[in-house]
């Protein structure tokens, strides 16, 4: 859809947003959208490029900092103009390394000094962005200004006094807007892989049953409608995991974002008795390690991750169901450990409980229940279990179509996938 089919209005309670000009279907790419500035979380460097953000074995490192690694020669020359000036600050607080935040208000001020347009401010500019600052809690505001100084530490080299920049760039400021502005960029796994700033997007509201939604490829951001949209209605996504309680919803909604939803979801606790469902004190257990899970670097540690997965999957049986979100979470982790371990059979298993409570939490068409069974359904064709396999892929490819759209990547890895099982049917 062309920008200027959607605009920005003054949505009644909750300040600025955006509708539609004319009437949508479900499935169309309303808006693609670079980012403001962007950078790599901390615990994808060296295993993603730092400029298309895909992940490669054989990044080359920056000879600088050597901390940005890049894909090769094409990768690094893009993004020297955000590199060029992090450089030095990188390598000057070695062997220490920036919070993601940090490093992202980082490169916000070398942008902003060097004055450049931006496509991603045609609909709404950094300086529009709201921060929120009056309704933040005074913790939050102690937090967002220990960032301010550790930026200012982080810049040194660059930035020696801060009360030479121009008063358009204040630290604690930006913190305030970065906090409830960015956007968690996620890979086609839907695996978080970056954070970055889109501030057209930061207009769009969110809602816990939304009529949009957000996926990536690479770096750019795109947003497709999940529903049928009527000329004038408000455009929408979910700004937090709808897997999430009620109550945890609204924590964070009130704690980032400033604001309580008061959506029928939210007022009828919609299925939070199914996510809860089970023994207390198992779901207690299981949520406890399920937090204490970092993401494994090496084989040792998918196998330490796997074993516990597996005593606490089995001291749960019989006391919790697989629509309690934390032995969800726990079987997705399971699922994660065997992929890694090329356990293909346990993995498919593992896999296949996760199915019936995602169709539960993710109706309709969502990008996280797409993916879910894209992953299924190629650890039943590595089985050999076609027309599972087969009957998975076509859920995927139905959902996938209207989140992803048809040219998206993933979407065509999908399709490949799709056709060799056909091919494997059609030859047995």
């Amino acid at each position: 859809m062309e920008p200027a089919a959607l605009e920005r209005f003054h949505s009644p309670g909750k300040g600025n947003g955006l509708r539609s000009r004319r009437r949508v279907r479900p499935g169309e790419l309303l808006y693609r959208d670079v980012p403001f500035a962007y950078v790599l979380t901390k615990q994808q460097l060296g295993s993603v490029c730092e400029r298309c953000l895909r992940r490669n074995e054989n990044l080359h490192r920056c000879s600088q900092c050597k901390v940005a690694k890049y894909c090769g020669r094409s990768c690094q020359k893009e993004a020297w103009l955000d590199h060029k000036q992090e450089c030095g600050c990188l390598k000057s607080i070695e062997p220490n390394f920036p919070p993601d935040s940090v490093r992202l208000a980082g490169r916000i001020v070398f942008k902003l000094l060097r004055q450049s347009v931006c496509p991603s401010e045609r609909l709404y500019s950094f300086s529009d962005l709201q921060s929120n600052t009056e309704r933040l809690s005074e913790e939050m505001k102690d937090g967002l200004r220990q960032l301010a100084q550790t930026l200012q530490l982080y810049l040194k080299t660059e930035i020696q006094d801060e009360s030479q920049l121009p008063p358009a760039i204040d630290f604690f400021q930006i913190f305030t807007k970065v906090t409830c502005n960015c956007f968690t960029i996620s890979n086609g796994e839907m695996q978080d892989v970056g954070v970055g700033l889109y501030p057209s997007m930061s207009l769009l509201n969110h809602s816990c049953d939304p009529n949009c939604v957000i996926v990536f490829e690479g770096n750019q951001l795109l947003l497709h409608s999940v529903r049928e949209i009527q000329i004038g209605e408000e455009l929408t996504i979910s700004y937090v995991e709808s897997l999430m309680p009620t109550r945890e919803r609204q924590k964070q909604l009130v704690r980032q974002y400033c604001f309580e939803c008061d959506c029928l979801l939210c007022q009828n606790q919609e299925k939070d008795a199914e996510k809860l469902a089970g023994e207390d004190h198992a779901w207690k257990a299981v949520k406890d390690a399920v937090n204490e899970v970092r993401y494994p670097k090496s084989k040792e540690e998918w196998k330490h991750v796997l074993a516990r997965c597996q005593n606490l999957l089995s001291s749960s049986e019989g006391h919790l169901p697989d629509t309690n979100i934390y032995q969800l979470k726990m079987l997705d982790c399971a699922m994660d450990a065997c992929i890694n371990l090329e356990s293909w059979e346990e993995a498919s298993y593992y896999g296949s409980r996760t199915l019936e409570p995602y169709r539960l939490y993710y109706p309709g068409f969502h990008p996280l229940r797409a993916v879910q069974l894209m992953r299924v359904g190629k650890l039943q064709y590595s089985q050999g279990m076609f027309p599972q396999a087969l009957e998975t892929l076509k859920q995927a490819y139905n959902i996938m179509k209207v989140t992803h759209g048809t040219d998206h990547s993933l979407m065509k890895v999908l399709m490949e996938i799709k056709e060799e099982c056909e091919a494997m049917m059609r030859i047995q």
